[in-house]
């Protein structure tokens, strides 16, 4: 403890109460004040409980022990605990950065199934307390880091976005200007079109893996969640749409895109997934590269309410203009060298924020 410094329990220098809860029914879609909850903004409603900005910790479920700062003239539901000094000695803003970084709640979260903070377990809290002036020292220079850093993290945030961005624009620039010699087709007559069943067959506890659309991410097959079927279910279903090695992917439903080449011997079959056999004459990943180039207007163009789909008609007809198979070849060894280089920079970017963080 610096000379000069008190230490006290929290109860002594603070209020420490849950305010009344309203219930999620009760609160107004555009109502005039926000509603404060163990995670922040949950909320509308027309009337306020609180005029000023006040310490919220998070008392209740997974979370508990995080902090947030309320807006003025809100309402602040009783899952979250109000922490407010009820001395001039103690600033709002000095014992936020204590809640934020300089004192364990462990000790004081209570319940297993259900974590919780009470006002009881709080008040013996021991809170380091500087002077004023002193206080108003540290606050001021810790807003000054914390602005430093947040403005480093925006960059670095740009940084990243501007990285994803640099490849699509190369994909936008080739496949937009096409080239000499590119020949427009239907995707249908390029390629062999299909899609996998549209029945829901019996699942079982293990067998042969159905692929649906949640199982296509990031340029690969996942097998997260996935669902088994019998050996019958599999051979019937390939009959019509059996993949095989060199094949695209291709969501049809609820997140439309993510083109997949499939790299290895399949043993699965396939549901709600375009299907696009691609012959000697093209190469496999110039078309998932148009793919992913054309995803955007798909998706705008997608039928359905409650969950968007694009059609086997949609896919077939779609155009695509292509070159001839050595062009396929150097347009994909292209894009390949730059998706390795932005790749390379949003790890970059990636570890940076994650370092400010």
């Amino acid at each position: 403890m610096k000379q000069g410094w008190e230490s006290k329990k929290l109860g002594d220098v603070c209020e420490i109460y849950q305010p009344t809860t309203i219930s999620k029914k009760m609160m107004i879609l555009d109502g005039e004040y926000p509603v404060f909850g163990a995670n922040g903004i949950i909320g509308r409603y027309d009337k306020y409980n609180h005029d000023n900005p006040e310490l919220l910790v998070t008392c209740r479920g997974a979370t508990c022990g995080s902090v947030n700062i309320s807006l003025p003239n809100s309402w602040i539901n009783g899952n979250a605990m109000v922490i407010r000094p009820k001395t001039d000695g103690l600033r709002r803003d000095f014992l936020t950065y204590f809640f934020k970084g300089a004192v364990d709640l462990s000790s004081v979260i209570t319940g297993s199934a259900q974590p919780q903070i009470t006002r009881t377990s709080l008040n013996p809290v021991l809170v380091p307390i500087p002077p004023l002036e002193e206080q108003k020292q540290i606050v001021a220079k810790l807003d000054q880091c914390f602005e430093a850093i947040d403005k480093a993290k925006a960059n670095a945030a740009k940084n990243l976005e501007n990285a994803k961005e640099l490849f699509q624009s190369k994909l936008n620039d080739i496949f937009s200007q096409k080239g000499e010699g590119w020949v427009e087709k239907k995707l249908g007559d390029a390629y062999d079109v299909r899609d996998g069943t549209h029945d829901s067959p019996k699942y079982q506890d293990n067998g042969f893996p159905l692929i649906t659309s949640k199982n296509l991410k990031n340029g690969l097959i996942t097998l997260d969640k996935i669902k088994y079927i019998s050996e019958d279910d599999y051979l019937s279903i390939n009959k019509r749409s059996k993949v095989d090695v060199g094949d695209i992917l291709f969501a049809m439903i609820g997140t439309i895109g993510n083109p997949v080449v499939v790299r290895n011997e399949p043993d699965f079959s396939i549901k709600n997934v375009a299907l696009f056999k691609v012959s000697k004459n093209n190469d496999s990943d110039f078309l998932r590269y148009y793919l992913e180039y054309s995803t955007k207007v798909m998706r705008d163009e997608a039928k359905g309410t409650t969950q968007k789909f694009v059609g086997l008609g949609y896919l077939r007809n779609f155009t695509i203009s292509l070159p001839d198979l050595d062009t396929q070849k150097k347009v994909v060894c292209q894009l390949k060298r730059l998706n390795k280089q932005t790749q390379s920079l949003e790890s970059k970017y990636q570890q940076e924020l994650n370092s400010l963080e």
